[in-house]
């Protein structure tokens, strides 16, 4: 199966980037083709609702989401709430010139989250973005997901339990798309 995972803190030393990389190498060594995109190293405009539609960083971002059969977000939390990288290019994404709103890449996609935060509080700081992916998009929810904090890291490395929630969130996001991925119907811009 294909699963794109989007790194999208901006951050040198970000934490939610070691996730995006371990959940790579895991489902990696499952058999799976894994698509890792940065936003560090692959760099998007902001959001303006006008012209950035064109603008050719967009467009491995559209193609690897569409092309998937699961998606992966890899974010940090800033001030109780999810870092604006991820809300950037969901916008950006979530639309183009040509349609404007009525058809996006991430419509019935298997969406996971992978969070890195400092404090044990802001553990559903996700949540207004999830929800916002479900009610736009029709996007599957994986009820599993990886929050982690300073105290779960030893250097690069998870460390457990917070490990073992990582393989246990892997596993339903791989299920939850082989279930999906034969699904007839199509979902489109709805109430």
């Amino acid at each position: 199966m294909n699963f794109t995972i989007l790194s999208t803190s901006l951050s040198q030393g970000s934490r939610s980037r070691v996730l995006a990389r371990l959940a790579s190498e895991r489902l990696t060594d499952l058999g799976h083709t894994v698509t890792l995109l940065d936003l560090r190293d692959s760099p998007l405009p902001a959001f303006d609702d006008d012209a950035v539609y064109t603008h050719p960083a967009v467009q491995p971002y559209r193609d690897a989401i569409l092309n998937a059969d699961g998606v992966l977000i890899a974010l940090p939390v800033y001030n109780w709430a999810t870092g604006s990288g991820a809300k950037n290019l969901i916008e950006l994404t979530g639309s183009h010139s040509t349609t404007r709103g009525l058809s996006a890449v991430w419509f019935d996609k298997v969406v996971t989250f992978l969070v890195a935060g400092g404090l044990m509080h802001s553990y559903v700081a996700h949540h207004p973005l999830a929800v916002g992916l479900m009610t736009d998009f029709k996007c599957i929810l994986n009820p599993y997901h990886v929050y982690a904090i300073g105290t779960d890291w030893e250097g690069d490395e998870l460390i457990s339990p917070v490990r073992e929630r990582l393989d246990k969130t892997l596993d339903v996001a791989v299920d939850l798309s082989e279930k999906l991925r034969e699904r007839t119907y199509t979902s489109t811009w709805e109430m």
